[in-house]
């Protein structure tokens, strides 16, 4: 092996443990996202408006900065396909928010864990993929899961935000699907878009200036950590595989729960500590399998 060989060889590996540390470190800011929504005594609305405005200057200032050089205004036009996604992103991201405000964080994020096998579902409908089987039973699972942590909310006040949930699992698996369907969309710039969205909604259904300073700079860091999050994972996909994303950003849902018992003292009744096992279980095996079914293509 000659010298060139071995310093290639070097940056490939470099390249992929820095992946490895960018897209884990987004799952802890992702997984705080229960924890700023339940700290913040405003509305899903002022959230949103205020997580808006920060977060998509700050990833507007990093595409900016990306794609700066020569054709960047067109890189920048979004088309209906964009703003498509832009819509279904904000949808999702609204949904979101409520979900927390209404229900547990380990509901939120245990709804959201089956995202992959939503995903799988509508990319049969809308893009006539067949189905592993493997990913048909590890849906069945995961379904079963939250079947039961639905039904454990029945009669209380969880029901609604464990509805929202899913709603907002449907939105991002469609804008998974639409992504693989848009490619030629601006992904990331698309996210900026969305997040301003809602500012602007934010500003039409509410007053977001009538807040406490306490809530205004807990805001500001959401809009922050969001940023930080979608940056350091769309910077750390790049590195590794699609599978190895996939299990590592599976992290998110054991460190929300752990953070909302550490921070919030939040601890989930047993029908969603039932279920969210058995929805764990299936998603970490599914990512698990898929891993090591797909190495890492290091070539690319």
């Amino acid at each position: 092996m000659d010298a060139r060989t071995t310093n290639r060889s070097a940056r490939i590996e470099t390249g992929h443990a820095s992946g490895v540390v960018l897209v884990t470190t987004s799952a802890v800011f992702f997984a705080l996202a229960g924890i700023f929504t339940r700290s913040i005594d405003a509305g899903a609305w002022t959230i949103a408006c205020w997580r808006g405005l920060v977060g998509s200057a700050i990833i507007a200032a990093y595409v900016l900065w990306r794609g700066r050089g020569p054709g960047m205004l067109g890189k920048l036009r979004l088309g209906r396909r964009g703003w498509t996604l832009a819509l279904v992103s904000a949808l999702s991201s609204i949904a979101f928010i409520t979900a927390f405000k209404l229900t547990y964080v380990a509901n939120v994020t245990i709804i959201y864990a089956t995202v992959p096998f939503m995903a799988a579902g509508l990319e049969r409908i809308m893009l006539g993929q067949r189905t592993r089987v493997g990913t048909i039973l590890a849906a069945a699972v995961s379904l079963t899961g939250v079947a039961i942590m639905m039904i454990g909310g029945i009669g209380t006040g969880s029901l609604a935000g464990n509805a929202m949930a899913v709603l907002m699992t449907f939105g991002c698996a469609l804008y998974m699907v639409l992504i693989r369907k848009f490619t030629d969309a601006p992904v990331v710039w698309t996210g900026a878009v969305a997040a301003f969205l809602l500012f602007l909604a934010g500003l039409i259904v509410t007053n977001p200036l009538d807040v406490t300073a306490r809530d205004a700079v807990l805001m500001c860091a959401f809009g922050v950590s969001f940023a930080a999050a979608v940056i350091l994972w769309t910077e750390g996909t790049r590195l590794v595989s699609a599978a190895e994303s996939g299990l590592l950003g599976s992290a998110e849902v054991p460190l929300a729960i752990l953070f909302a018992w550490l921070f919030l003292g939040e601890l989930a009744p047993a029908a969603s500590l039932v279920g969210g096992a058995i929805v764990i279980i299936a998603v970490f095996g599914y990512a698990a399998l898929n891993l090591r079914g797909k190495p890492v293509n290091r070539d690319e």
